[in-house]
């Protein structure tokens, strides 16, 4: 089977500044007196179409966080993570309600094994003209061993990952259950960051839509097996127990107070 291709601009590609690793470079999202082509806005959150848009037959538009540069998910407070949650949401909804794409696809980077290129932390929403990115997703890639479950909402990490070793699974009924979605992700983000790998620093975060559900898969980066990169063979680990275990641990607080 033929896989579908977006093509990469490579002109517009070029003239993307990076700043992950440089450090030297200046953050274009700092300089916010300057940004264009804003959509909207809400409190520090700013809604924008992407300015190096590298993908053909696409609409690339990217969500600025905060007004802090080194913020990320795990840091902002619960209420901030909350506004931006319901916001990007609603804007990714809003873009598949114009039907003029096949697919929407929303989706953030963090760190430099994630494929990011700017440190300022944001999220993309994305309108592809002519891929379904639903073709290639099937039911397995978001079962897991459950962590956490009450009603419309359940946080696994997955038996069946869609690359691998470990990835995590939030899933929320419908939009009602957003507030939760946003408490299991600072969950999530921060054990990662601070408590699943020494020195893990990356990762990734999908949101899909799919058989009436909002699903947010979240997983950590290393550098890919070369097994997924040759083959498609993705592989998992034999302890996910362990992962489950440390979350209930850890985060047994903020889980009892999710489930009243």
């Amino acid at each position: 089977m033929q896989n579908e291709l977006l093509q990469f601009k490579m002109d517009i590609g070029i003239k993307k500044p990076e700043n992950i690793v440089n450090k030297t470079v200046k953050c274009p999202f700092c300089d916010r007196e300057n940004l264009t082509d804003i959509l909207d806005t809400t409190g520090s959150i700013i809604y924008l179409k992407n300015k190096f848009p590298t993908l053909e037959d696409t609409l690339q538009t990217v969500i600025i966080e905060t007004d802090d540069c080194d913020g990320d998910i795990s840091k902002y407070t619960q209420n901030h993570m909350k506004e931006l949650l319901n916001f990007a949401v609603q804007k990714w909804e809003e873009m598949e309600k114009t039907e003029e794409f096949k697919s929407v696809i929303f989706y953030k980077n963090h760190g430099p094994l994630s494929g990011g290129t700017l440190n300022h932390p944001h999220m993309q929403i994305v309108g592809l003209k002519n891929i379904d990115y639903k073709k290639k997703i099937t039911d397995i890639y978001f079962e897991g061993i459950e962590i956490f479950s009450k009603e419309g909402v359940e946080l696994n990490i997955s038996t069946h990952p869609m690359m691998g070793f470990r990835e995590f699974n939030i899933i929320i009924e419908n939009r009602s259950y957003l507030s939760e979605m946003a408490v299991l992700l600072q969950i999530v983000t921060h054990y990662l960051l601070n408590n699943f790998y020494n020195g893990l620093n990356s990762y990734n975060l999908f949101f899909y839509k799919w058989n009436g559900k909002i699903i947010c898969k979240v997983i950590p980066r290393f550098v890919v097996s070369p097994l997924f990169i040759g083959y498609s063979i993705s592989q998992v680990i034999n302890q996910l127990d362990v992962h489950k275990e440390q979350i209930l641990k850890l985060y047994k607080d903020e889980l009892d107070q999710l489930s009243h």
